[in-house]
């Protein structure tokens, strides 16, 4: 079977550096905060080209208290994408707001920044655009628009680890950037973990807040926060696989670039990137209305596949109390159903890739 993600492969490419970071951690008794957290904070921070990185337990708590210290609360309307993980929708909620979906650009699948604006409310405090399968949203438009309306701009970078955008990495293009450091991510912690990153250092110093209980001093609490720290075995592990982010990107550029080049003019819908983007390639998604006879076909193969993603938000039933109804939003659901991500990471064989062009060749679209 050829997995989809090769999750061992990492661990034993820097098994040595991955021990000893573990070691270090482990021998020095410190196991919340501390150095190693500090030092991959700096080093994450500069790698984006932002001043600041906060670490947070996770992913979606990266959201949610980004959102929390831009002061988004009940009644506020968050701009989020159709076609998008529900975890972005799901920070909205935490606040007490309301997620305003726009539908995607059809060849991107990334939000759509035409269709921004008319989505604009008095109620709209921030504008959420994913930067999507490791590709970067469209981001100067959606900054005029931010610009013109008073508005904040939260990126959910979560899949972008290293991406471009017109030449210079995401990190601190909006107000601040929201980091998932899950094991499956371009950069992955040996467990949950996650940070964001800003230039704006009243924002960075919040989020410091909110993330510690709201204390910056032991026992004196300022505002109602939350447990959610970045421990330092993450940090550690974080740092050593920070160093090779860019060699494992130009791995699954590689890969990309076969997959491009192999299944050109086979009847599915392959990825498009704009002159503009440097895609992380965190995942390589084709499109075909025949996708789940396509996904049996490659298991039967054994060439792993997944979904991403299958069911849109706002059809979840998570989110039935908003009374969205099918066709909603027919770009996303259209994409729901279309949608299968092939085998990709810096771990996959040429052997393996071939075989698995191979398996989609050899299905009739």
């Amino acid at each position: 079977m050829i997995p989809f993600l090769d999750l061992k492969g990492p661990y034993l490419e820097l098994k040595q550096e991955l021990d000893e970071a573990i070691a270090r951690v482990v021998s020095s008794g410190w196991f919340i905060g501390g150095g190693e957290c500090d030092q991959f904070e700096a080093e994450y921070a500069s790698y984006c080209g932002a001043a600041h990185a906060i670490g947070v337990a996770n992913g979606l708590d990266a959201l949610h208290l980004a959102l929390r210290a831009m002061d988004v609360g009940p009644g506020d309307e968050v701009i989020v994408p159709s076609n998008t993980y529900i975890a972005t929708w799901l920070a909205v909620s935490q606040c007490g707001a309301t997620p305003v979906p726009v539908e995607p650009d059809a060849r991107t699948c990334n939000i759509d920044p035409a269709l921004i604006e008319a989505a604009i409310t008095p109620r709209t405090k921030v504008i959420l655009p994913v930067h999507l399968y490791g590709q970067p949203a469209d981001m100067d438009p959606i900054l005029a628009i931010a610009r013109r309306h008073g508005l904040r701009v939260l990126e959910d970078g979560a899949q972008a680890h290293g991406a471009r955008y017109k030449g210079r990495r995401i990190g601190a293009h909006g107000d601040a950037v929201a980091w998932s450091f899950y094991p499956g991510k371009n950069l992955g912690a040996m467990g949950d973990g996650g940070a964001v990153t800003t230039n704006d250092a009243q924002l960075a110093d919040r989020l410091r807040v909110l993330r510690n209980y709201g204390s910056r001093v032991k026992y004196v609490n300022e505002v109602q926060g939350t447990n959610s720290r970045l421990d330092p075995l993450q940090a550690a592990i974080l740092r050593v696989k920070l160093a090779h982010l860019d060699a494992w990107n130009a791995r699954r550029s590689a890969i990309a670039a076969r997959y491009q080049q192999g299944l050109q003019g086979c009847g599915l819908g392959l990825p498009h990137v704009p002159d503009w983007a440097e895609p992380a390639w965190h995942l390589y998604v084709v499109r075909t209305p025949q996708r789940d006879a396509l996904q049996a076909r490659l298991t039967e193969a054994g060439v792993g596949s997944l979904i991403h993603y299958p069911i849109p938000p706002h059809l979840q039933q998570a989110y039935a109390g908003q009374g969205y109804q099918p066709g909603a939003f027919p770009i996303a659901e259209a994409m729901a159903n279309e949608v299968l991500s092939l085998p990709m990471g810096p771990h996959l064989g040429a052997e393996q890739q071939a075989k698995a062009i191979d398996a989609v060749l050899g299905f009739p679209v």
